[in-house]
């Protein structure tokens, strides 16, 4: 065979190639296409075209939200950052205050889903009486107001907060209640501060509105402020407790940094699981060494608890009456970060309304920090417990993409504002 004849099928071979790779070449093209075609064809994420898409969008939205955490963590894992702390400024909250919305606070206990909570958990008739108390013309905090029947009995009892104000309630209890509750019953009002002590008559609740109290000269005021943490520290809890350890002591030394030459505060923190854990209740007494009652948190692991409900009536009882809160006090916050409510018994029950009146009786604003998990009968709880201390509920929410999904809560419109932020504001709040 002649070299011109080789050269020929050469080129006959590198032709039949050239064809057969652009035949391979327009298969995998048309396939793509086809495939961008039904991509445009199936519904967006989000999109209401099925409840089972919907559903499924969902979960995986869910799903992708708690994985972040460990997908953030890997990464650092990857370049070798393997002790990269969390910083703060992640988790996200919201904030509703039932005592400054008190017209639909009652619309919701009116509705079907309030009235059936308040059933449960055995609170009666929210008949309220707001007391401003002043002297010479100024709000007088932690003075000791107290609402007296007409058989000279101790109806309710609280102190008044920075702003002068105090709230006091008559027939909150199923479990000690009375007919006259329901009724416009007229009491006394009696305000102690200092060595003052002044008395008012024939006051009708409901239907008294504001009371206004005016007492003789200035009064001090006091600059200590004591902060508490109760954290319920079950297995459910840890998505969120791994960065409640930077939130908290951000928080904290924000606040001592703004009230650097004004202020004296004071920190403990506390955490609690169920009665069949290996502790019930972890106490820590008050201290002013922020950095070390913050350290505390980070040396607590999340485990524990098994059925929904925890022991969170034992946690409220050793917080309110097995620690030394300050005899005079700006502002006493006890804020509560829970998932789960307690267990649904008569005794339990009893004793968490006895301990919410001692905590107000004391002036210890319960303020709730709702986690994932809660469901809306123990939102119901934790808002009485606010409105019934003078505190303010406070709710994280999906936004941070952190942990499970959040409650909804049954509340007005308000604003998504990250966590530390909202506690510093909350806390600036109740010392001002």
């Amino acid at each position: 065979m002649g070299i011109h004849d080789i050269k020929s099928k050469l080129m006959t071979m590198i032709i039949s190639l050239l064809a057969l790779l652009l035949i391979l070449g327009g298969c995998s093209a048309s396939n793509g296409n086809n495939g961008a075609a039904a991509d445009k064809g199936a519904p967006a994420r989000g999109t209401d075209s099925s409840t089972t898409e919907s559903a499924a969008d969902d979960r995986g939205r869910v799903e992708n939200k708690a994985s972040e955490p460990e997908a953030h963590q890997e990464e650092v894992r990857r370049q070798g950052r393997t002790d990269a702390p969390i910083e703060a400024g992640q988790l996200t909250a919201g904030e509703w205050d039932d005592l400054a919305a008190w017209e639909r606070f009652n619309n919701v206990m009116n509705s079907y889903e309030g009235s059936n909570s308040s059933t449960h958990w055995g609170f009666e008739y929210f008949n309220r009486l707001e007391v401003l108390v002043t002297s010479d013309g100024r709000a007088v905090s932690d003075a000791t107001v107290k609402l007296i029947g007409q058989q000279k009995e101790i109806v309710w009892e609280a102190r008044t907060n920075a702003e002068g104000k105090a709230y006091l309630f008559a027939g909150l209890f199923r479990d000690h209640n009375d007919e006259q509750f329901n009724q416009r019953t007229r009491y006394s009002v009696e305000v102690l501060a200092e060595q003052q002590k002044k008395k008012v008559s024939n006051i009708e609740v409901p239907g008294q509105g504001a009371l206004k109290v005016d007492l003789d000269g200035e009064l001090p005021v006091s600059d200590q402020v004591d902060v508490m943490f109760v954290l319920d520290t079950t297995g459910s809890m840890q998505d969120e407790m791994d960065y409640l350890e930077a939130e908290l002591n951000d928080v904290i030394t924000r606040a001592k940094e703004q009230h650097a030459n004004q202020l004296d505060i004071r920190m403990s923190t506390n955490f609690y699981r169920d009665i069949h854990d290996d502790y019930v209740v972890k106490a820590n007494p008050f201290t002013t060494n922020i950095d070390q009652a913050v350290r505390l948190i980070a040396m607590q692991k999340a485990q524990g608890g098994g059925d929904y409900p925890e022991a969170v009536e034992q946690a409220l009882r050793n917080a309110v009456s097995e620690h030394k809160w300050s005899e005079n006090a700006r502002a006493r916050l006890l804020f509560l970060v829970l998932d789960a409510p307690p267990h649904h018994e008569t005794q339990i029950m009893q004793e968490m309304h006895s301990v919410i009146a001692d905590a107000a009786k004391e002036g210890i604003r319960i303020i709730p920090v709702a986690s994932s998990g809660v469901d809306a009968d123990t939102e119901y709880l934790l808002r009485f417990a606010a409105v019934a201390t003078g505190g303010t509920y406070l709710f994280l929410t999906d936004d941070s993409g952190i942990g499970s999904d959040h409650l909804e809560p049954a509340v007005g419109e308000f604003e998504t504002k990250l966590l530390n932020d909202l506690l510093v504001e909350v806390i600036n709040r109740y010392v001002h």
